[in-house]
């Protein structure tokens, strides 16, 4: 962006003035933003907007605004030129096409992103509390031990006098057991025992 407005500073006319066919004064408004090697950049503007117009607008702008304003300015003719019927509005429209495609993009994106977090934060919380709810099943001492009574029960009825046929139904087991044996009531106490030792059935 050239900040001097005196003309003297350019080594030909700007491409207003020559466009123009005028004498480029000291402070020309056109200098700084049409310098002589872009012709075809006044050409452009002056043919859509005109040069009163667009002196007027830079006129009515802070010098610190005039280079931006210029650069739409030339941008839009430009377009209007290559594009009558539209002319930017094309390109514009074009570009808010790819801006909608992205959003969608990054939208559907950002959905994969919440829903595979949520599913890995269930998963977690479902192993979590099965971990912690699994119940504790100890193994059924009080079963085998009832069961390693009748054995003996069976088993000392069977090899007493009258009953012996029966204890071939309970062999003594040829392995070792893993629990002791409970101690045997006395003869008193025994439901089976009505006197005499003999068990009557």
């Amino acid at each position: 962006m050239a900040t001097s407005n005196n003309s003297s500073s350019y080594s030909s006319p700007c491409a207003a003035c020559k466009f123009l066919r005028r004498k480029c004064m000291p402070g020309c408004i056109f200098a700084p933003y049409f310098p002589p090697e872009e012709p075809q950049k006044f050409a452009n503007v002056h043919k859509i907007f005109g040069a009163s117009n667009v002196s007027k607008l830079l006129h009515e702008l802070l010098p610190h605004q005039r280079d931006d304003a210029v650069s739409s300015l030339a941008y839009e003719a430009e377009a209007r030129v290559r594009n009558p019927v539209y002319g930017c509005v094309g390109a514009i429209t074009f570009l808010q096409r790819q801006v909608d495609k992205l959003q969608k993009e990054l939208d559907a994106a950002n959905a994969d992103l919440v829903r595979f977090a949520t599913c890995n934060e269930i998963i977690t919380t479902t192993t979590t509390t099965t971990t912690t709810m699994m119940p504790y099943n100890p193994p059924l001492m009080g079963a085998h031990n009832g069961h390693r009574q009748n054995y003996e029960i069976n088993r000392r009825t069977g090899n007493g006098g009258g009953g012996g046929g029966g204890g071939g139904f309970y062999p003594t087991p040829t392995f070792p057991f893993p629990y002791p044996l409970l101690p045997w009531p006395n003869n008193s106490s025994f439901p089976g025992d009505f006197g005499g030792g003999e068990a009557n059935y």
